[in-house]
């Protein structure tokens, strides 16, 4: 059995029992970076062994961890932080899983998306969220052009080193739009900013840029 174990995105305590009972029960533990991982197992206190499985090596590791399913172990998928597949790698082994009959369970838990979200001030009840943008100035304005007629309010993660540039596209594309960027989600300095776009931009002009950031944008106004 596969089980998609969520993992705290900050804040240790986020964890949640199941989530602990799941790791301490299974016989592997895949894991998108082994080190940080073992970080955290070794804060519970649990010992088991570990299978890496990352973006750059997921074709690679999944023929091991289809055969560890295959022979009847239980398995459980962590990624560095939050909920597996979301932005993170996982999706293949899950499509693969679900394809050859094995038995899948998810353990729910955070998520920075849906804590930004709350957190903004922009409406929720209607939302899209599109993981992190290309790299790519053109790419990423087409990329933004997508959502330029919808209502839904959107959400993206954006690294610190291209985050001044996918504000200044959003403003391009978008207009001056009511926005909130999340940064250091459920930890000591948590920091939310909300404003428009071009008071986001300001902002970020002094700011120090470290961390991943969730940015939440206003959707489209009805005509």
């Amino acid at each position: 059995m596969l089980f998609l174990v969520s993992t705290p995105i900050g804040n240790l305590g986020d964890i949640s029992l199941r989530a602990l009972e799941t790791l301490r029960a299974v016989d592997v533990i895949v894991s998108e970076d082994t080190r940080k991982t073992g970080m955290l197992l070794k804060h519970f206190e649990i010992h088991k062994p570990q299978v890496s499985f990352r973006e750059d090596n997921e074709v690679r590791a999944l023929p091991k961890v289809m055969e560890l399913l295959q022979s009847g172990k239980d398995l459980a998928l962590v990624t560095d932080a939050g909920t597996p597949s979301v932005s993170d790698p996982g999706f293949v082994l899950v499509r693969t899983a679900l394809a050859e009959g094995i038995v899948i369970s998810a353990i729910p838990g955070p998520t920075a998306l849906i804590a930004a979200l709350v957190l903004s001030g922009l409406p929720v009840h209607s939302f899209t969220f599109r993981g992190f943008p290309p790299r790519k100035q053109g790419a990423r304005r087409r990329f933004l052009e997508v959502d330029f007629a919808s209502p839904h309010t959107l959400i993206f993660y954006e690294s610190p080193h291209r985050l001044q540039a996918f504000l200044d596209d959003a403003m391009a594309v978008y207009g001056d739009r009511p926005a909130a960027i999340a940064n250091d989600l459920t930890k000591k300095f948590e920091t939310i900013y909300r404003g428009s776009l071009q008071e986001l931009i300001e902002k970020f002009k002094q700011e120090k840029i470290l961390g991943e950031y969730v940015v939440v944008i206003g959707g489209a106004e009805k005509r």
